[in-house]
């Protein structure tokens, strides 16, 4: 089944925002294949076909992006989006080029680092929550945080974090009516690309010993990295790195509090955080759709998406398909860990999300060390703002009571 207009799936829509679950589940029952005429773009929503296309970038291509939007959909995305969009051989040199300060041992080393950044962050939060009997969540902490590792790694000097991070808020923001980027986060990509192209030729000039000193001095088989390849890296990195971690935390406050009994469960101990970090990432995934450009004719569903469309998989609506999870829409962090396992939100093959064992390292730091300070928490989810975007899911602002435990 398809549709011509936009009454079942429209990204952009603000109510979608709030809450897109309903209209997933009526496209992997209606229309596991979606097409919408008016934004011209097929969608998968079931986790078979959304599992398979993320696997093959032959058909399901990279090479114009990962964004819904117009602006953005361009043979020259890799600029800004890095190795997000290329696929094959160029893929594989730039990722292989970048990830060594993405290994596993390089995350651990950054453990003590995070940690020290969660004591700071919640030493700040809870005096506020004692002050005013409440603290936000995201300006206190899950908003800064992510900010400051990728930062620290990266080599942003402490002074203008604040300013970064507000400007790639802006690059993924949506406003209400505006069917594509907005001029305000174009002018905000456009001043971090000047911010980094400046970071970039210091760097050449006096290396240090961050992320971005490292990449300029990568070498592989007589092999480096061009200046624009490494601008395109950081931004990816900035936006990426900080706003799918930054609403990780969100998403995870806002599901547990409203599961008092899972609150109970969660502060007995910290045994469970790690499954809360899990199910948080399936059951309200950071990251809700990638768009494709579809390479050859295929036929899904009975019908063929032509080559040269544009395919979004719904990365959200697999992560609570019934034919793969039990009871998808119940939030249970007591849920099987081989259904977690088959959660989608960091990809699979070859463009599994290569920061993916950094941002479940900040989140379960944190959420641990909240589980050892406290004893609960109370959400004010009818306060909360929420971020409006077509592929980023969370909060600007969670307002949350703290309940201290007595010592």
């Amino acid at each position: 089944m398809t549709s011509t207009a936009t009454e079942i799936f429209d990204p952009y829509d603000y109510d979608f925002h709030e809450d897109p679950y309903p209209v997933y589940a009526r496209l992997r029952d209606e229309a596991p294949l979606y097409y919408n005429a008016s934004d011209d773009f097929w969608a998968l929503s079931r986790h078979a076909d959304v599992h398979a296309a993320l696997k093959d970038d032959v058909v399901f291509s990279n090479r114009m992006g990962v964004s819904l939007d117009a602006s953005a959909w361009s043979k020259d995305a890799h600029r800004v989006m890095s190795f997000l969009a290329l696929d094959g051989k160029e893929q594989t040199r730039l990722r292989k080029l970048v990830s060594a300060g993405f290994t596993p041992r390089r995350v651990r080393e950054l453990a003590p680092g995070v940690q020290a950044l969660a004591d700071h962050y919640l030493d700040r939060l809870l005096a506020r929550n004692d002050d005013d009997g409440e603290a936000d969540w995201i300006a206190e902490l899950a908003g800064r945080l992510p900010m400051d590792v990728i930062s620290g790694m990266i080599g942003v000097a402490e002074s203008d974090r604040d300013e970064v991070r507000r400007l790639a808020d802006l690059t993924v923001h949506r406003e209400a009516g505006v069917r594509d980027v907005p001029e305000a986060g174009m002018a905000a990509a456009l001043e971090l690309i000047g911010y980094y192209s400046a970071m970039v030729t210091e760097r050449r000039k006096r290396p240090g010993d961050d992320l971005t000193s490292a990449l300029v001095q990568a070498e592989i088989d007589g092999d480096r990295l061009h200046d624009h390849e490494i601008i395109a890296f950081l931004m990816l990195m900035v936006v990426a790195g900080n706003e799918t971690t930054t609403k990780l935390l969100g998403n995870a406050l806002l599901h547990l509090g409203a599961n008092p009994s899972q609150v109970e469960d969660v502060f007995t101990g910290p045994e469970l955080v790690g499954t809360w970090v899990e199910e948080t990432l399936r059951h309200d995934t950071s990251t809700q759709m990638l768009a494709r450009y579809v390479a050859d004719d295929v036929e899904l569903h009975g019908q063929v998406v032509p080559a040269g469309s544009k395919l979004l998989v719904l990365i959200g609506a697999a992560n609570r398909d019934e034919r793969v999870f039990t009871s998808p829409q119940t939030f249970d962090i007591h849920r099987d860990p081989d259904e977690l396992g088959k959660s989608l939100s960091f990809g699979v093959g070859r463009h599994f999300c290569l920061g993916a064992n950094l941002a479940r390292l900040e989140t379960r730091i944190v959420l641990e060390e909240l589980v050892r300070r406290t004893s609960g928490f109370e959400v004010h989810a009818e306060r909360a703002v929420r971020v409006h975007s077509t592929s980023v899911r969370g909060f600007a602002e969670l307002p949350v009571t703290f309940a201290r435990r007595v010592r």
